[in-house]
């Protein structure tokens, strides 16, 4: 009975953990622009810098949004789409507000939620 109840546990335990897998960034970008000199160079800026290079990220995603990529080759496409994510990740480290819940821990919230209320 015990080895039973502490297998379920350690189920739930294995269940309710998470480990997120990142690649190592610059690998197929520039190696010289890796996330620790992009996560400098963004750590001195102040917020009205942050603020102008968001919105020319913006402004760039609104031309690379209108282009007509169906006279672009395969590299110039693969460009583009390196181009956008290397802007998403700089946007992201501007704005590091992000909390992430998994599936079983936001149920486990509601259920202690309506438990204690």
């Amino acid at each position: 009975m015990k080895i039973k109840a502490f297998l379920i546990a350690l189920t739930f335990a294995f269940t309710l953990s998470g480990i997120n897998a990142f690649a190592a960034s610059g690998i197929h970008g520039d190696p010289n622009d890796n996330a620790k000199t992009v996560k400098e160079r963004i750590a001195k800026m102040t917020p009205v810098q942050k603020e102008i290079r968001i919105t020319e990220i913006k402004e760039r995603i609104a031309e690379i949004k209108a282009m007509d990529k169906s006279q672009l080759t395969k590299a110039e496409r693969k460009d583009l789409r390196r181009e956008l994510k290397d802007m998403k990740k700089e946007v992201k480290e501007m704005n590091p507000t992000y909390i992430y819940i998994s599936g079983a821990g936001l149920v486990i919230i509601i259920l202690l939620l309506i438990i204690l209320l």
